[in-house]
Protein backbone atom coordinates (compact mmCIF):
# COMPACT_ATOMS: atom_id res chain seq x y z
CA UNK A 1 0.00 0.00 0.00
CA UNK A 2 1.11 3.57 -0.71
CA UNK A 3 2.28 5.53 2.33
CA UNK A 4 0.26 8.58 1.22
CA UNK A 5 -1.80 9.78 4.21
CA UNK A 6 -5.06 9.80 2.26
CA UNK A 7 -4.81 6.04 1.68
CA UNK A 8 -4.27 5.13 5.34
CA UNK A 9 -7.07 3.71 7.52
CA UNK A 10 -8.59 5.78 10.31
CA UNK A 11 -10.74 4.96 13.33
CA UNK A 12 -14.16 6.64 13.60
CA UNK A 13 -15.50 5.71 16.99
CA UNK A 14 -15.22 1.92 17.16
CA UNK A 15 -15.30 1.58 13.36
CA UNK A 16 -12.43 1.73 10.89
CA UNK A 17 -12.53 3.47 7.52
CA UNK A 18 -10.19 1.80 5.05
CA UNK A 19 -8.91 5.14 3.71
CA UNK A 20 -9.40 8.88 4.22
CA UNK A 21 -11.82 9.46 1.34
CA UNK A 22 -15.46 10.32 2.11
CA UNK A 23 -18.19 10.59 -0.50
CA UNK A 24 -20.16 13.70 0.38
CA UNK A 25 -23.95 13.57 0.57
CA UNK A 26 -25.16 14.54 -2.93
CA UNK A 27 -28.91 14.84 -3.54
CA UNK A 28 -29.77 13.34 -6.93
CA UNK A 29 -33.58 13.40 -7.23
CA UNK A 30 -34.18 9.81 -8.33
CA UNK A 31 -36.22 8.26 -5.50
CA UNK A 32 -39.74 7.01 -6.17
CA UNK A 33 -42.93 8.85 -5.24
CA UNK A 34 -42.73 7.63 -1.61
CA UNK A 35 -39.04 8.37 -1.12
CA UNK A 36 -37.77 4.83 -1.65
CA UNK A 37 -34.55 4.11 -3.57
CA UNK A 38 -35.06 3.16 -7.23
CA UNK A 39 -32.85 1.20 -9.61
CA UNK A 40 -31.27 4.52 -10.60
CA UNK A 41 -30.47 5.23 -6.96
CA UNK A 42 -28.92 1.79 -6.48
CA UNK A 43 -26.87 2.09 -9.69
CA UNK A 44 -25.36 5.36 -8.43
CA UNK A 45 -24.43 3.97 -5.04
CA UNK A 46 -23.19 0.69 -6.47
CA UNK A 47 -20.57 2.69 -8.40
CA UNK A 48 -19.60 4.55 -5.23
CA UNK A 49 -19.23 1.35 -3.25
CA UNK A 50 -17.21 -0.16 -6.07
CA UNK A 51 -15.05 2.97 -5.93
CA UNK A 52 -13.72 2.00 -2.51
CA UNK A 53 -14.07 5.20 -0.46
CA UNK A 54 -13.60 4.82 3.29
CA UNK A 55 -17.04 6.34 3.96
CA UNK A 56 -20.12 6.96 1.82
CA UNK A 57 -22.60 9.53 3.15
CA UNK A 58 -26.11 8.85 1.86
CA UNK A 59 -27.57 12.00 0.35
CA UNK A 60 -29.86 14.26 2.42
CA UNK A 61 -32.65 11.85 3.33
CA UNK A 62 -35.71 13.52 4.80
CA UNK A 63 -37.08 12.48 8.17
CA UNK A 64 -40.59 13.47 7.07
CA UNK A 65 -42.40 13.99 3.77
CA UNK A 66 -44.52 17.09 4.21
CA UNK A 67 -41.69 19.66 3.95
CA UNK A 68 -38.93 18.65 1.57
CA UNK A 69 -36.75 20.38 -0.98
CA UNK A 70 -36.79 17.74 -3.75
CA UNK A 71 -39.84 16.17 -5.37
CA UNK A 72 -38.11 12.78 -5.63
CA UNK A 73 -36.10 12.93 -2.42
CA UNK A 74 -35.10 9.89 -0.40
CA UNK A 75 -37.12 9.50 2.79
CA UNK A 76 -36.39 7.65 6.04
CA UNK A 77 -39.76 6.97 7.64
CA UNK A 78 -41.31 3.69 8.87
CA UNK A 79 -42.92 3.17 5.45
CA UNK A 80 -39.44 3.24 3.82
CA UNK A 81 -37.73 0.79 6.18
CA UNK A 82 -38.16 -2.38 4.12
CA UNK A 83 -36.87 -0.74 0.93
CA UNK A 84 -33.96 0.93 2.72
CA UNK A 85 -32.95 -2.31 4.44
CA UNK A 86 -32.80 -4.11 1.08
CA UNK A 87 -30.91 -1.17 -0.46
CA UNK A 88 -28.30 -1.33 2.31
CA UNK A 89 -28.01 -5.11 2.19
CA UNK A 90 -27.51 -5.06 -1.58
CA UNK A 91 -24.76 -2.43 -1.28
CA UNK A 92 -23.01 -4.50 1.39
CA UNK A 93 -22.80 -7.30 -1.18
CA UNK A 94 -20.95 -4.93 -3.49
CA UNK A 95 -18.44 -3.86 -0.81
CA UNK A 96 -18.72 -4.63 2.88
CA UNK A 97 -15.69 -2.54 3.90
CA UNK A 98 -16.97 0.94 3.06
CA UNK A 99 -18.71 2.60 6.03
CA UNK A 100 -22.22 3.78 5.22
CA UNK A 101 -23.71 6.77 7.08
CA UNK A 102 -26.98 8.51 6.27
CA UNK A 103 -27.44 12.28 6.25
CA UNK A 104 -30.74 13.01 8.02
CA UNK A 105 -32.41 16.29 7.15
CA UNK A 106 -35.48 18.52 7.31
CA UNK A 107 -35.71 21.29 4.70
CA UNK A 108 -37.62 23.94 6.68
CA UNK A 109 -37.62 27.21 4.71
CA UNK A 110 -35.93 25.45 1.77
CA UNK A 111 -38.96 23.21 1.28
CA UNK A 112 -40.29 23.52 -2.27
CA UNK A 113 -43.69 25.19 -2.36
CA UNK A 114 -44.76 23.45 -5.57
CA UNK A 115 -45.14 20.09 -3.86
CA UNK A 116 -44.53 20.51 -0.11
CA UNK A 117 -45.19 22.76 2.87
CA UNK A 118 -42.64 25.52 3.40
CA UNK A 119 -42.12 26.33 7.08
CA UNK A 120 -39.73 28.68 8.81
CA UNK A 121 -38.15 29.58 12.13
CA UNK A 122 -38.20 33.30 11.35
CA UNK A 123 -39.21 34.77 7.97
CA UNK A 124 -36.21 35.62 5.82
CA UNK A 125 -36.41 37.75 2.65
CA UNK A 126 -36.78 35.47 -0.35
CA UNK A 127 -37.69 32.45 1.74
CA UNK A 128 -40.20 32.63 4.60
CA UNK A 129 -43.02 30.13 4.97
CA UNK A 130 -45.44 29.30 7.75
CA UNK A 131 -43.96 30.07 11.17
CA UNK A 132 -43.42 26.93 13.23
CA UNK A 133 -43.95 26.68 16.97
CA UNK A 134 -42.33 24.81 19.83
CA UNK A 135 -44.68 21.85 19.49
CA UNK A 136 -43.64 21.45 15.85
CA UNK A 137 -39.95 21.39 16.81
CA UNK A 138 -40.57 18.93 19.65
CA UNK A 139 -42.25 16.56 17.18
CA UNK A 140 -39.42 17.06 14.67
CA UNK A 141 -36.89 16.00 17.31
CA UNK A 142 -38.79 12.73 17.68
CA UNK A 143 -38.83 12.31 13.89
CA UNK A 144 -35.03 12.60 13.75
CA UNK A 145 -34.65 10.05 16.55
CA UNK A 146 -37.07 7.64 14.85
CA UNK A 147 -35.21 8.03 11.55
CA UNK A 148 -31.87 7.35 13.23
CA UNK A 149 -33.34 4.15 14.71
CA UNK A 150 -34.53 3.12 11.25
CA UNK A 151 -31.04 3.75 9.84
CA UNK A 152 -29.57 1.60 12.60
CA UNK A 153 -32.08 -1.20 12.08
CA UNK A 154 -31.49 -1.12 8.32
CA UNK A 155 -27.78 -1.76 8.83
CA UNK A 156 -26.30 1.71 8.39
CA UNK A 157 -23.03 2.30 10.24
CA UNK A 158 -24.21 5.66 11.53
CA UNK A 159 -25.90 8.96 10.73
CA UNK A 160 -24.84 12.45 9.72
CA UNK A 161 -27.29 14.84 11.38
CA UNK A 162 -27.34 17.74 8.91
CA UNK A 163 -26.41 21.07 10.53
CA UNK A 164 -25.44 22.93 7.37
CA UNK A 165 -26.37 24.60 4.07
CA UNK A 166 -29.48 26.43 5.22
CA UNK A 167 -31.61 23.44 6.24
CA UNK A 168 -33.75 23.43 9.37
CA UNK A 169 -31.01 23.09 11.97
CA UNK A 170 -29.01 25.88 10.31
CA UNK A 171 -32.12 28.05 10.49
CA UNK A 172 -32.45 27.42 14.21
CA UNK A 173 -28.74 27.88 14.98
CA UNK A 174 -28.32 31.20 13.16
CA UNK A 175 -27.99 34.43 15.12
CA UNK A 176 -30.78 35.57 12.77
CA UNK A 177 -33.10 33.40 14.89
CA UNK A 178 -33.50 36.07 17.57
CA UNK A 179 -37.17 35.24 18.00
CA UNK A 180 -38.29 34.94 21.62
CA UNK A 181 -39.16 31.27 21.99
CA UNK A 182 -37.79 28.03 23.39
CA UNK A 183 -35.55 27.51 20.34
CA UNK A 184 -34.43 31.07 19.64
CA UNK A 185 -32.62 34.11 20.99
CA UNK A 186 -29.88 32.93 23.33
CA UNK A 187 -27.19 30.47 22.24
CA UNK A 188 -28.47 27.98 24.82
CA UNK A 189 -31.91 28.12 23.19
CA UNK A 190 -30.59 27.95 19.62
CA UNK A 191 -28.56 24.81 20.36
CA UNK A 192 -31.40 23.09 22.22
CA UNK A 193 -32.73 21.37 19.07
CA UNK A 194 -29.32 20.01 18.04
CA UNK A 195 -28.36 18.74 21.47
CA UNK A 196 -31.78 17.18 22.14
CA UNK A 197 -31.44 15.12 18.97
CA UNK A 198 -27.92 13.96 19.88
CA UNK A 199 -29.02 13.01 23.39
CA UNK A 200 -32.20 11.34 22.12
CA UNK A 201 -30.35 9.22 19.56
CA UNK A 202 -27.80 8.09 22.14
CA UNK A 203 -30.58 7.04 24.51
CA UNK A 204 -32.78 5.37 21.88
CA UNK A 205 -30.08 3.39 20.10
CA UNK A 206 -27.43 2.79 22.79
CA UNK A 207 -25.08 1.03 20.39
CA UNK A 208 -21.39 2.01 20.72
CA UNK A 209 -20.75 0.75 17.18
CA UNK A 210 -23.28 3.16 15.65
CA UNK A 211 -21.37 6.34 14.78
CA UNK A 212 -23.10 9.70 14.93
CA UNK A 213 -21.79 13.02 13.63
CA UNK A 214 -22.80 16.12 11.70
CA UNK A 215 -22.00 18.20 8.67
CA UNK A 216 -21.74 21.82 9.82
CA UNK A 217 -21.62 25.15 7.99
CA UNK A 218 -18.99 26.92 10.04
CA UNK A 219 -19.76 30.22 8.30
CA UNK A 220 -22.72 30.79 5.99
CA UNK A 221 -21.38 34.04 4.59
CA UNK A 222 -24.39 36.38 4.90
CA UNK A 223 -25.75 38.68 7.65
CA UNK A 224 -27.18 36.67 10.53
CA UNK A 225 -26.05 33.32 9.14
CA UNK A 226 -24.19 30.62 11.04
CA UNK A 227 -20.82 31.94 12.15
CA UNK A 228 -21.80 35.63 12.05
CA UNK A 229 -21.46 38.16 14.86
CA UNK A 230 -25.16 38.93 15.28
CA UNK A 231 -28.67 38.65 13.81
CA UNK A 232 -27.97 41.32 11.18
CA UNK A 233 -24.18 41.25 11.05
CA UNK A 234 -22.11 40.13 8.03
CA UNK A 235 -18.99 39.98 10.23
CA UNK A 236 -17.48 36.54 10.72
CA UNK A 237 -17.41 35.36 14.33
CA UNK A 238 -16.80 31.63 14.70
CA UNK A 239 -17.21 31.51 18.48
CA UNK A 240 -20.61 29.84 18.28
CA UNK A 241 -19.64 27.46 15.47
CA UNK A 242 -16.64 26.15 17.39
CA UNK A 243 -18.67 25.89 20.58
CA UNK A 244 -21.30 23.94 18.60
CA UNK A 245 -18.89 21.25 17.39
CA UNK A 246 -17.46 20.91 20.90
CA UNK A 247 -21.00 20.53 22.25
CA UNK A 248 -21.69 17.82 19.68
CA UNK A 249 -18.48 16.05 20.65
CA UNK A 250 -19.50 16.12 24.31
CA UNK A 251 -22.79 14.46 23.33
CA UNK A 252 -21.21 11.65 21.35
CA UNK A 253 -20.29 12.99 17.92
CA UNK A 254 -17.52 10.82 16.44
CA UNK A 255 -17.03 12.95 13.33
CA UNK A 256 -17.64 16.46 12.06
CA UNK A 257 -17.85 17.23 8.34
CA UNK A 258 -16.67 20.82 7.97
CA UNK A 259 -18.47 22.88 5.37
CA UNK A 260 -19.48 26.49 4.79
CA UNK A 261 -22.08 28.55 3.00
CA UNK A 262 -25.73 28.05 2.22
CA UNK A 263 -26.18 26.96 -1.43
CA UNK A 264 -29.46 28.86 -1.86
CA UNK A 265 -27.73 32.09 -0.79
CA UNK A 266 -23.93 31.69 -0.99
CA UNK A 267 -23.49 28.82 -3.46
CA UNK A 268 -19.87 29.52 -4.45
CA UNK A 269 -18.86 29.54 -0.79
CA UNK A 270 -20.45 26.16 -0.08
CA UNK A 271 -18.78 24.58 -3.11
CA UNK A 272 -16.00 26.72 -4.60
CA UNK A 273 -16.47 27.06 -8.35
CA UNK A 274 -14.02 27.60 -11.17
CA UNK A 275 -14.59 31.36 -11.15
CA UNK A 276 -13.66 31.68 -7.45
CA UNK A 277 -11.65 28.56 -6.62
CA UNK A 278 -9.73 30.40 -3.91
CA UNK A 279 -12.55 29.80 -1.43
CA UNK A 280 -11.10 26.31 -0.95
CA UNK A 281 -8.40 27.97 1.20
CA UNK A 282 -11.14 29.41 3.41
CA UNK A 283 -12.49 25.88 3.86
CA UNK A 284 -9.00 24.66 4.81
CA UNK A 285 -8.89 27.37 7.48
CA UNK A 286 -12.24 26.27 8.90
CA UNK A 287 -11.07 22.66 8.93
CA UNK A 288 -7.95 23.58 10.89
CA UNK A 289 -9.94 25.59 13.44
CA UNK A 290 -12.32 22.69 14.02
CA UNK A 291 -9.47 20.18 14.17
CA UNK A 292 -7.74 22.27 16.85
CA UNK A 293 -10.99 22.66 18.84
CA UNK A 294 -11.75 18.94 19.14
CA UNK A 295 -10.16 15.92 20.76
CA UNK A 296 -7.73 13.95 18.57
CA UNK A 297 -10.05 10.95 18.44
CA UNK A 298 -12.93 12.96 16.95
CA UNK A 299 -12.55 12.72 13.19
CA UNK A 300 -12.64 15.95 11.17
CA UNK A 301 -13.70 15.61 7.54
CA UNK A 302 -12.94 18.47 5.17
CA UNK A 303 -14.96 19.56 2.13
CA UNK A 304 -14.26 21.76 -0.94
CA UNK A 305 -11.70 19.48 -2.60
CA UNK A 306 -13.49 18.78 -5.89
CA UNK A 307 -12.56 22.14 -7.41
CA UNK A 308 -8.86 21.25 -7.13
CA UNK A 309 -9.03 18.33 -9.61
CA UNK A 310 -5.65 17.59 -11.26
CA UNK A 311 -4.43 21.18 -11.03
CA UNK A 312 -6.52 22.73 -13.81
CA UNK A 313 -8.37 24.90 -11.32
CA UNK A 314 -7.48 28.55 -11.85
CA UNK A 315 -5.63 28.93 -8.57
CA UNK A 316 -2.73 31.32 -8.91
CA UNK A 317 0.80 31.53 -7.48
CA UNK A 318 1.17 27.74 -7.26
CA UNK A 319 2.96 25.13 -9.31
CA UNK A 320 0.38 22.82 -10.86
CA UNK A 321 1.79 19.66 -9.25
CA UNK A 322 1.39 21.32 -5.84
CA UNK A 323 -2.12 22.50 -6.58
CA UNK A 324 -4.10 19.28 -7.02
CA UNK A 325 -6.69 17.39 -5.02
CA UNK A 326 -4.13 14.68 -4.36
CA UNK A 327 -1.50 17.15 -3.14
CA UNK A 328 -3.82 19.11 -0.80
CA UNK A 329 -5.58 16.02 0.53
CA UNK A 330 -2.28 14.46 1.56
CA UNK A 331 -0.78 17.70 2.83
CA UNK A 332 -3.80 18.70 4.90
CA UNK A 333 -4.00 15.28 6.54
CA UNK A 334 -0.25 15.29 7.20
CA UNK A 335 -0.41 18.83 8.66
CA UNK A 336 -3.42 18.00 10.90
CA UNK A 337 -5.68 20.40 9.06
CA UNK A 338 -8.18 17.59 8.59
CA UNK A 339 -8.33 13.82 9.11
CA UNK A 340 -10.32 12.89 6.00
CA UNK A 341 -11.34 14.59 2.75
CA UNK A 342 -14.83 14.58 1.28
CA UNK A 343 -15.57 14.74 -2.44
CA UNK A 344 -18.98 15.74 -3.74
CA UNK A 345 -19.13 16.88 -7.36
CA UNK A 346 -16.00 14.83 -8.07
CA UNK A 347 -17.89 11.72 -6.96
CA UNK A 348 -20.45 12.40 -9.71
CA UNK A 349 -17.67 12.82 -12.28
CA UNK A 350 -15.84 9.68 -11.14
CA UNK A 351 -16.83 7.78 -8.03
CA UNK A 352 -13.94 5.37 -8.59
CA UNK A 353 -11.36 8.02 -7.65
CA UNK A 354 -10.33 6.36 -4.34
CA UNK A 355 -9.77 2.96 -5.94
CA UNK A 356 -7.94 4.43 -8.94
CA UNK A 357 -5.59 6.33 -6.65
CA UNK A 358 -4.98 3.26 -4.51
CA UNK A 359 -4.19 1.19 -7.61
CA UNK A 360 -1.85 3.79 -9.09
CA UNK A 361 -4.30 4.64 -11.87
CA UNK A 362 -4.56 8.35 -11.23
CA UNK A 363 -4.21 9.17 -14.93
CA UNK A 364 -7.49 7.34 -15.61
CA UNK A 365 -9.54 9.59 -13.32
CA UNK A 366 -12.33 11.60 -14.92
CA UNK A 367 -11.92 14.97 -13.26
CA UNK A 368 -14.65 17.34 -12.13
CA UNK A 369 -14.35 20.63 -14.03
CA UNK A 370 -16.58 22.53 -11.57
CA UNK A 371 -18.93 23.36 -14.45
CA UNK A 372 -21.82 22.88 -12.00
CA UNK A 373 -24.16 21.36 -14.56
CA UNK A 374 -24.99 18.87 -11.80
CA UNK A 375 -26.33 21.79 -9.75
CA UNK A 376 -28.47 22.80 -12.72
CA UNK A 377 -30.09 19.35 -12.70
CA UNK A 378 -30.72 19.67 -8.96
CA UNK A 379 -32.31 23.12 -9.27
CA UNK A 380 -34.55 21.81 -12.04
CA UNK A 381 -35.66 18.87 -9.84
CA UNK A 382 -34.23 16.37 -12.33
CA UNK A 383 -32.12 13.24 -11.74
CA UNK A 384 -28.56 14.43 -11.16
CA UNK A 385 -25.37 13.27 -12.84
CA UNK A 386 -22.25 14.50 -14.61
CA UNK A 387 -23.03 16.05 -18.00
CA UNK A 388 -19.31 16.40 -18.72
CA UNK A 389 -18.36 12.73 -18.51
CA UNK A 390 -21.68 10.91 -18.95
CA UNK A 391 -23.19 11.11 -22.44
CA UNK A 392 -26.65 10.24 -21.13
CA UNK A 393 -26.69 13.20 -18.75
CA UNK A 394 -25.23 15.48 -21.43
CA UNK A 395 -28.13 14.60 -23.71
CA UNK A 396 -30.62 14.99 -20.85
CA UNK A 397 -29.34 18.49 -20.09
CA UNK A 398 -29.64 19.54 -23.73
CA UNK A 399 -33.18 18.16 -23.87
CA UNK A 400 -34.18 19.99 -20.69
CA UNK A 401 -32.80 23.28 -21.97
CA UNK A 402 -34.43 22.81 -25.37
CA UNK A 403 -37.83 22.07 -23.80
CA UNK A 404 -37.54 25.09 -21.54
CA UNK A 405 -36.58 27.31 -24.50
CA UNK A 406 -39.59 26.12 -26.48
CA UNK A 407 -41.88 26.78 -23.53
CA UNK A 408 -40.54 30.33 -23.15
CA UNK A 409 -41.02 30.93 -26.87
CA UNK A 410 -44.68 29.86 -26.65
CA UNK A 411 -45.26 32.20 -23.72
CA UNK A 412 -43.88 35.18 -25.65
Amino acid sequence: MSDDPVLQPVKIGTRTAQNRFVINAMECCDADDEGNPTEKTFARYRKLFEGGAGVVDLEAITVQWESRSRRNQLSVMPRNQKALAKFTSDLRKVNDKTLFVWQLTHSGELSHQDFSHRVCVKPMPGFGGDLIDEDYIDKTIEQFITSAKIAHDCGADGIDFKNCHGYLDSQILRPYNDRKWKYGGSWANRTRFTYAIYEGIAKAINDPNFIVGSKVSIWEGFPGGQGSAGPDSPVMDLTESLDLVKGMEQRGAKFIIVSAGSPSITLALSQPDKSVPDDCYLHFTFQKLVRDALKPETVVIGSAYSVLNDGHNGLQARNRDENTLWYWANRNIRDHVTDMVAIGRQSLADGELPRKFAEGRGKEIKWCTACDHCIEFLIRQQPVGCATHDKGFAQALLAIRKAEGELKAKRT
